[in-house]
C-alpha cells in the first residue's frame, strides 16, 4: 500500500510522518483503515498500534483533519 502511494522507503515514511502517508495511502486505496494510521505511528515511534490506537487516537484524527482541511 505504501509503495502504491508513492512511498518506497522509511526515509520517505519518517519524512512524511504517518498521517500524511496515511492520508496518501487512503487517497490511493480508499479501503485502508484507520489501523494502518496507528501501526505507521506506531512503527515511526516503536509504540504497540494497539496503545497508539488508545493514547494517540484523537491527536492522530485531529492531525489528520487539520492536514486535509488544508490548514
Amino acid at each position: 500500500m505504501l509503495v502504491a502511494a508513492g512511498i518506497h522507503n522509511l526515509t520517505q515514511l519518517r519524512a512524511l510522518g504517518s498521517v500524511a502517508a496515511f492520508d496518501r495511502v487512503k487517497r490511493s486505496r480508499s479501503t485502508a483503515s484507520l489501523n494502518l494510521l496507528w501501526a505507521l505511528e506506531g512503527a515511526l515511534t516503536g509504540e504497540p498500534w494497539q496503545t497508539v490506537a488508545r493514547e494517540h487516537r484523537t491527536s492522530l484524527l485531529f492531525a489528520l483533519e487539520h492536514l486535509r482541511s488544508g490548514n
